[in-house]
């Protein structure tokens, strides 16, 4: 499955596309393309990766990112298990800045859309009172057709030009360096991470999986990332844990074995590396709704 500059459907006689997902896993690759994309997660878990950003996604996740801002999602291995009943429901839009930037040109709403734009191009991840009202938005686009669709459609642009009720995901330094062929590369190394990060990885098996002696790989993938396949494991693995530490009480120790580490103390070294903090630490924060 190789990775490239995707066709989102859209061209010059349609500017913005709906599309529905209902399926046992998501079996899309590392790609991008020219397009906006928002996603909103209905139902399903497993790892997401934007420009440079790792984290969980969940039920409930929205997303905004911009034109030729590299991602995959990838369901946990247990979507991949047979007899396993569960499914994955997401709402996606696609668009085209370049319609609503021409539509707003030389108005008041302007300045706030090309920042939005600009914005987007790290990725947003939108909570609290903005999620539940984009929630309800993307609803009506959905359930509506021709003028009342694009209608509804920029009232959601209009919305989101003026909140600031997100996150972001990307670094503000990060810019997408990869070609189509890199896409490709990285497709497989992302993928083959993601489903075994709780095993042991050496660097001769992921060099092997690139198609590259390690000394090589190793210089590929930070030239093409700003951070070392060492870390961008660990990131993998760290939020993993956080994912186990929010939603059981399952013991430090056993989270850090089902995490890919081996042993307590590299576990917190590594944990406090990517977070700030130690996980028990996180745990309690999390508790008290920090």
């Amino acid at each position: 499955m190789k990775a490239r500059l995707m066709d989102t459907g859209l061209g010059t006689d349609r500017q913005l596309r709906v599309k529905y997902v209902d399926k046992s896993y998501l079996d899309s690759h590392f790609h991008f393309h020219d397009a906006c994309e928002m996603v909103l997660i209905e139902e399903g878990y497993g790892k997401r990766i934007v420009g440079d950003h790792v984290d969980d996604f969940e039920e409930g996740d929205l997303v905004l990112m911009g034109p030729n801002l590299p991602h995959i999602w990838q369901n946990d291995n247990v979507f991949f298990q047979q007899h396993r009943h569960l499914r994955v429901k997401a709402t996606v839009l696609y668009f085209a800045p370049s319609m609503v930037l021409n539509l707003v040109a030389g108005t008041e709403a302007a300045q706030a859309v090309e920042r939005l734009f600009t914005n987007a191009c790290r990725g947003l991840r939108f909570r609290g009172h903005a999620h539940a009202l984009l929630v309800k938005k993307i609803s009506a686009i959905v359930a509506s057709e021709g003028l009342k669709k694009i209608s509804h459609f920029l009232n959601m642009i209009d919305f989101l030009s003026e909140s600031a009720d997100y996150d972001y995901l990307a670094s503000n330094a990060y810019q997408n360096a990869l070609t189509s062929k890199d896409a490709g590369r990285f497709n497989d190394v992302y993928q083959y991470v993601i489903t075994n990060f709780h095993q042991e990885i050496t660097l001769d098996t992921i060099a092997g999986i690139a198609k590259m002696s390690p000394t090589a790989f190793c210089r590929y993938f930070k030239a093409r990332t700003q951070k070392s396949f060492v870390h961008f494991l660990q990131e993998i693995r760290v939020s993993h844990a956080c994912k186990l530490l929010r939603q059981n009480e399952l013991p430090i120790m056993q989270i850090c074995f089902e995490s890919g580490y081996n042993n307590l103390v590299n576990f917190n070294k590594c944990f406090r590396n990517i977070t700030s903090m130690s996980p028990s630490e996180y745990r309690k924060s999390i508790q008290k709704g920090e």
